[in-house]
């Protein structure tokens, strides 16, 4: 896998800028692949589907903003939820309709769905991606009904996270293709607070790593899945959860 990785990864870093998004299309076959480019995706989708409840009642509607290929669909499917995946890829948005999920080809600062229609949005490795994070946010808190839950996770503005997931993660196994991040689009965690409170949805954060001793079996090729832990700090990978408590301010 090593020198496919080199190769086909070297191959787009060359090709496209940082950030670009025809990265997933270059690497569309390796979306549902857990020993594949996208391994530590997989591991992240059920972290965040751990923070999911079950729905409350049928029909109860999931936003999945920067759905991808739809990687949070068993989670979601195993706790009853309609599931809407927003993305702009159109190549991922297939296998996410394969998936069953409610494919909507748009961008996160622009979402063409009505306001507090969600029960619950996930924006799960998608804000770190984004030019505007201010808008990004304001979409996402408008889409959710009072007392909806806001769940995300993404990678801090920090220096520690830049050589972290950037310099280190995109040249080992299971990390990030190289050039998959602009470590500019990283996110700062007081305008994430910040936006988000001002939109009636006040966050909790936690940081999170993959674990070591799965991380060594997945690396021995002795398990597909790598659980996701906490950590004391939310300097490089965290996760985010809070409920709409009002009405957005300036939705």
């Amino acid at each position: 896998m090593d020198d496919v990785r080199n190769s086909v990864s070297g191959c787009t870093a060359a090709l496209r800028p940082r950030n670009d998004p025809g990265q997933y299309d270059d690497l569309a076959e390796h979306w549902w692949n857990p020993r594949g480019y996208f391994a530590m995706l997989h591991w992240l989708a059920q972290a965040r589907g751990a923070l999911i409840p079950p729905a409350a009642a049928p029909g109860e509607l999931l936003v999945d903003l920067g759905c991808g290929a739809g990687l949070l669909a068993p989670h979601v499917a195993a706790r009853g939820y309609r599931h809407v995946g927003v993305d702009l890829t159109a190549s991922a948005l297939a296998q996410a309709a394969a998936h069953g999920v409610d494919a909507v080809r748009a961008d996160v600062t622009a979402v063409p769905l009505a306001d507090r229609c969600a029960d619950v949005v996930v924006a799960g490795e998608i804000l770190e991606h984004v030019a505007d994070l201010p808008t990004a946010l304001t979409q996402a808190c408008r889409l959710l009904r009072p007392g909806g839950l806001l769940v995300i996770d993404t990678l801090a503005a920090t220096a520690l996270a830049r050589f972290v997931a950037v310099r280190l993660a995109e040249r080992v196994p299971g990390g990030p293709p190289p050039g998959i991040h602009d470590p500019a689009l990283f996110v700062d965690r007081s305008v994430l607070l910040r936006e988000c409170a001002r939109h009636g949805v006040p966050l909790r954060l936690r940081g999170i790593r993959p674990s070591l001793v799965d991380l060594t079996r997945w690396l021995t090729g002795r398990t597909d899945s790598v659980r996701m832990v906490p950590v004391p700090t939310t300097a490089v990978l965290f996760q985010g959860i809070g409920r709409r408590t009002g009405p957005a301010a300036g939705g």
